[in-house]
C-alpha cells in the first residue's frame, strides 16, 4: 500500500503541475482590448462606445481597422506601440478605438474596405476624412515608415478641434 500511496502523490503533482500550466497559458493568451497596440491606452470596446465617450470627453476619436493576420497590420502594429509620441498622443488627447471587424458606418470607409487603415472622428460626430495619409490608391492607410506622419495626424485632429471650438465661441 506504501507503493500504491506514493504513486497516487505522484499522480496528484503531476495533475497539479498541468493544471497549472495550462492555466498560465490561458492567461498569456487572453486578449486584452489594447490587442499589442499599447497596453497603457485606454481602449474602448466598440464604436458606439467610442463615439459616445468622443462627445463625452469632448476629444477626437481615432479608429484602428486591422487583421490580426495580415502583415501590415501587424508591422503597423509594432511601429505604433514603439512610437513614444504616439502612444503619449493616445494615451492622453484621443478616445482609442481598434477593430478587426468592420463597423456599420459607411463614414468609415470613404475609399473602401481595406486594412490597415486609420480614421479620426470629432466630437460633433462627423469623420475627418481630410485627415489622411500619403497614399493616393488608400487614403487612409500607414505603414511602419509613416509613424511621424500619423503622429502629426493625430495631433492635426487635436488641433483642427480646438480652432474650431474657438471659432464657434466667437458666435
Amino acid at each position: 500500500t506504501i507503493i500504491m500511496q506514493h504513486w497516487m502523490v505522484c499522480v496528484l503533482l503531476l495533475f497539479l503541475v498541468f493544471c497549472d500550466v495550462s492555466t498560465q497559458r490561458k492567461k498569456k493568451t487572453v486578449q486584452t482590448l489594447s490587442r499589442g497596440w499599447g497596453d497603457d491606452i485606454t481602449w474602448v470596446q466598440t464604436y458606439e462606445e467610442g463615439l459616445s465617450k468622443a462627445v463625452e470627453s469632448k476629444k477626437p476619436l481615432m479608429v484602428i481597422h486591422h487583421l490580426e493576420d495580415c502583415p501590415h497590420s501587424k508591422a503597423l502594429k509594432k511601429a505604433f506601440a514603439e512610437h513614444q509620441t504616439i502612444q503619449r498622443l493616445a494615451k492622453s488627447d484621443l478616445i482609442m478605438l481598434n477593430l478587426v471587424h468592420e463597423t456599420t458606418d459607411a463614414n468609415l470607409a470613404p475609399d473602401g474596405f481595406y486594412v490597415p487603415r486609420i480614421l479620426f472622428v470629432d466630437p460633433t460626430l462627423t469623420v475627418r476624412a481630410d485627415i489622411a495619409g500619403k497614399y493616393a490608391n488608400r487614403m487612409y492607410t500607414y505603414e511602419q515608415s509613416d509613424m511621424d506622419l500619423l503622429a502629426k495626424n493625430m495631433m492635426k485632429a487635436k488641433i483642427l478641434l480646438k480652432d474650431e471650438h474657438r471659432k464657434h465661441d466667437d458666435l
